[in-house]
């Protein structure tokens, strides 16, 4: 660890490709003066419609190096529930005491409610909700910054119908992130939800992209530049104002 460096640390979760909204929030912190540390789980990816991007890690992690970031990818299970302490051990090993946690990973197969599986239920859960508390609690135990300065964002959905374990889970995460508002109050830290709305990061058919676009009033999808633009500003000091909130990011998606 380069202890002389001045930039703030973020830990940026679910950053497995370049199209991500992860990727795109992680950019936005680096290219605003933070340095980043970011997880990753290939494995996920393998079994989802969009497959492995490969080289995907070593892409990001040279375009936030190029923003002048010290960078650490970590790659991380989850749905394990000892992954979140090592996960900030390995980020405070290898950059330093991290001052904003911002949460985009995800577990997201879809099934509704006479066709989920208690396994398919277990993991979203773990991965979604068990995992978000666990990583809010490490952060808190561990946060030492000014008071003030600290930042929990979590990324979440309202997509129940036909997407049960995900949406149900999600509604958990909201919960339990906007706790830390109250109970990391003593710390200082912020503690927001954002819903960004329907974004194609690949996972979109023709059919549910011409919906989700005439569904919102600015006619066109929402991007992962537009969620980072939103994180950039909750993680700096004009954005401490903000808190327990959920915010709907979406352009006005109906």
């Amino acid at each position: 660890m380069d202890t002389d460096r001045q930039r703030p640390l973020a830990l940026v979760t679910g950053v497995g490709r370049t199209v991500g909204i992860g990727a795109g929030i992680a950019e936005r912190l680096a290219a605003s003066g933070w340095d980043v540390a970011f997880t990753y789980w290939t494995p996920y990816d393998e079994r989802m419609i969009w497959g492995v991007e490969a080289g995907a890690t070593d892409v990001i992690t040279k375009t936030l190096a190029g923003h002048g970031a010290a960078v650490a990818a970590i790659e991380a299970d989850l749905s394990d529930p000892r992954a979140p302490t090592a996960v900030l051990d390995e980020a405070e090993r290898r950059l330093g005491p991290v001052t904003a946690l911002v949460m985009c990973h995800a577990e997201s197969v879809d099934s509704g409610l006479l066709d989920t599986t208690v396994e398919s239920f277990d993991r979203h859960f773990a991965v979604n909700a068990r995992a978000t508390w666990l990583l809010i609690r490490e952060f808190g135990l561990r946060f030492r910054g000014a008071h003030g300065t600290g930042r929990i964002i979590a990324l979440t959905s309202d997509h129940t119908v036909g997407n049960l374990p995900y949406g149900a889970s999600k509604g958990a995460l909201d919960r339990i992130t906007l706790a830390a508002a109250h109970e990391l109050a003593h710390l200082g830290v912020t503690a927001n939800v954002i819903n960004p709305g329907p974004v194609d990061t690949g996972w979109m058919t023709g059919e549910v992209r011409d919906r989700c676009v005439e569904a919102t009033p600015m006619g066109r999808l929402g991007t992962p530049r537009d969620t980072a633009n939103l994180v950039e500003f909750l993680c700096s000091p004009q954005g401490q104002w903000i808190n327990k909130q959920l915010l709907m990011s979406n352009g006005g998606f109906a």
